[in-house]
């Protein structure tokens, strides 16, 4: 993991605030791991400037209480939702992502309020392009 950290990775301010622990079991970290080497990394690079993580690991504890799918990648450490602040500039991520990164699943959030990206160790990828 070259530019981004398994803390920021698993970040959440509301699970700070409600006192929730998010710290990934083992197996989940190594979903995290290989989803930054394997796609945000290779993004980041690409892209030349800061990409931040809205959400990544979620708990199920944390999922419930942000109101995420009961079967979310989150909770397997497959998914980050990603920003650069800027909604025409995660259109260039989410572009990118579809055409040159392996990813699960890349989803267009409220018209590129953030890029939800998911990737799977195991090489079971989708490749499915969705927006919500």
């Amino acid at each position: 993991m070259k530019h981004f950290t398994m803390g920021e990775l698993c970040a959440s301010t509301t699970a700070d605030a409600h006192n929730i622990k998010n710290t990934p079991p083992l197996q989940e970290a190594g979903n995290l791991k290989a989803l930054a080497e394997n796609v945000l990394d290779p993004l980041r690079e690409w892209f030349g400037k800061p990409i931040y993580v809205n959400s990544g690991y979620r708990s199920p504890q944390l999922n419930r209480m942000v109101g995420g799918a009961p079967t979310s990648q989150h909770m397997k450490g497959e998914a980050a939702d990603i920003t650069t602040g800027s909604k025409a500039e995660n259109k260039k991520l989410f572009d990118y992502i579809k055409s040159n990164l392996p990813f699960d699943q890349v989803i267009d959030e409220k018209d590129y309020s953030w890029v939800h990206v998911s990737y799977k160790r195991d090489g079971s990828n989708r490749k499915q392009v969705l927006k919500l």
